[in-house]
């Protein structure tokens, strides 16, 4: 059929890929990152940025003809930034990105002033965090108060890009899965909740039109297909081609664990937050601090690296003899314990060597990780798949020890710009429509990228004993710290 692309633009830069629009073979790619300035430049911890940044750096990104003989773009946008325009359209303030802690306390007023927890996630399945544009609304409106006044329509990052790419028309466009990640989007009844921007900015706003999966979201003034565009995380999953079934562990310092489902969730304790996908489905998701963090403090430690550590612990055997890290170094959100801190027991002469150790401390993130995929297991979410992601995947000790205590199959994917690799899949979707071929409910079948497939094999019960030391200390240290989930 032709090429498709698809544009990543992250926090620190803008990835673009020219795809195979049938097989989704990546022919191209390209990437440059935002230009900044002052301390977000030494830092990489921007949390405000010049919208303009993003297309000076796509356009880099995109230099050469990279986007020659492409018949579609899809977009992937950072979630939860916020874009306040008035009236004329026009920026009120530069836009403040996900990253952007400072409206931590606004975001618990918010939860408070409708009744708690269970009222948010009854309403939009999600509790506020700082990180939700309907937090940064309520940050906007105490500080910032005469950009607030003048703030008459919000759009998030990827909705302000196709707006752009598409000349910038009357209507503008967003998607269900970036739209259930502001926290005044509801994916249960598909519908805003214009009373919480109210509640938040003490009036009502413009939002987006919100755009079904394969829904086109117009043509720019060359006649080039925009689709409709998502989040980073729907459209890693769409790259990924994850499906009811799959979950996905994303192993930074800290974690994000979510899953694909059928139906939206309804958490009254906040720790399930349910956004929805890139294809109809959604993508219950949990958070955990503590991931890879844990094995770099263990490594310091012990006076090596995560591949030291990582050697130092398949030396010794499952279980540490005895040795159990509870892994809550900065507290814990998966369960809900922010102001916890780690535990080492099990402490015996045996016990107290560098190998032993250092196993704890993948045992102790993995049943961690394990405990947040039980909480969806839980909820009826099926998890029969697990793709592992990040740098930490690749480390001997995780690939040996996860499969069994996950119980599940382990799928590590190559690394690969699978946001980007997303996007363009939905293009070619939504090309494919227009066109009057493909499927109307599933996005075309490419083929997926080179992974290991790990499987938990006769270490299960291996595994099962290593999780039941473990959840033996956890309610021992923590007794009923998952009654509420």
């Amino acid at each position: 059929m032709g090429k498709v692309a698809g544009i990543d633009s992250s926090a620190a830069g803008t990835t673009v890929v020219v795809c195979d629009t049938d097989t989704g073979e990546v022919l191209r790619q390209g990437y440059a990152p935002h230009p900044v300035e002052g301390e977000a430049a030494t830092s990489g911890k921007a949390t405000e940025s010049d919208p303009q940044t993003w297309l000076l750096s796509l356009g880099e990104a995109a230099k050469d003809g990279l986007l020659e003989g492409v018949l579609a773009i899809g977009i992937s946008g950072q979630q939860q930034g916020l874009l306040a325009l008035d009236a004329g359209g026009v920026l009120v303030r530069p836009a403040v990105l996900r990253g952007d802690k400072r409206a931590q306390a606004q975001a618990a007023d918010l939860t408070a002033e409708l009744g708690g927890p269970a009222e948010w996630a009854q309403s939009v399945q999600s509790v506020p965090q700082a990180a939700y544009p309907v937090a940064k609304l309520r940050w906007l409106a105490q500080h910032e108060p005469a950009a607030a006044q003048r703030t008459a329509e919000v759009l998030l990052p990827h909705d302000w890009l196709v707006w752009q790419l598409l000349g910038r028309p009357q209507r503008r466009t967003t998607d269900r899965g970036d739209a259930s990640g502001t926290g005044y989007w509801s994916a249960a009844a598909g519908e805003y909740r214009h009373d919480l921007v109210e509640l938040a900015l003490g009036h009502r706003v413009a939002l987006p039109h919100v755009l079904g999966p394969a829904e086109p979201a117009g043509q720019t003034p060359e006649g080039l297909l925009i689709s409709a565009g998502t989040g980073d995380t729907m459209a890693a999953a769409l790259g990924l081609g994850v499906g009811p079934g799959d979950a996905v562990v994303s192993l930074g310092a800290s974690s994000t664990v979510f899953a694909v489902h059928g139906e939206p969730l309804t958490d009254p304790s906040g720790t399930i937050t349910s956004f929805a996908d890139a294809t109809g489905r959604h993508l219950p998701l949990l958070k955990t601090r503590n991931a890879v963090r844990v094995l770099r403090a263990t490594a310091e430690l012990l006076g090596t690296d995560l591949a030291g550590l990582s050697d130092l612990a398949l030396s010794s055997s499952p279980g540490a003899y005895g040795l159990v890290l509870l892994p809550y170094l900065e507290g814990e959100s998966t369960p809900s314990l922010p102001h916890s801190a780690g535990t080492l027991t099990g402490l015996r002469r045996e016990s107290m060597k560098p190998e032993h150790l250092a196993r704890a401390a993948f045992e102790g993130m993995l049943c961690g990780l394990a405990d947040a995929l039980d909480v969806l297991r839980g909820r009826g979410v099926a998890v029969r798949r697990i793709f592992l992601l990040g740098a930490a995947a690749e480390l001997p000790a995780v690939r040996v020890i996860a499969p069994p205590l996950f119980e599940a199959q382990v799928v590590v994917p190559e690394p690969g710009a699978y946001a980007a690799v997303g996007a363009a899949r939905q293009a070619a979707w939504s090309l494919g429509r227009v066109l009057g071929s493909g499927s109307a409910q599933e996005p075309p079948a490419w083929r997926g990228g080179a992974h290991q497939v790990l499987e938990p094999g006769d270490d299960l019960a291996t595994g099962q004993a290593v999780r039941r030391q473990y959840t033996t200390v956890r309610e021992q240290t923590h007794p009923g710290a998952f009654a509420e989930v």
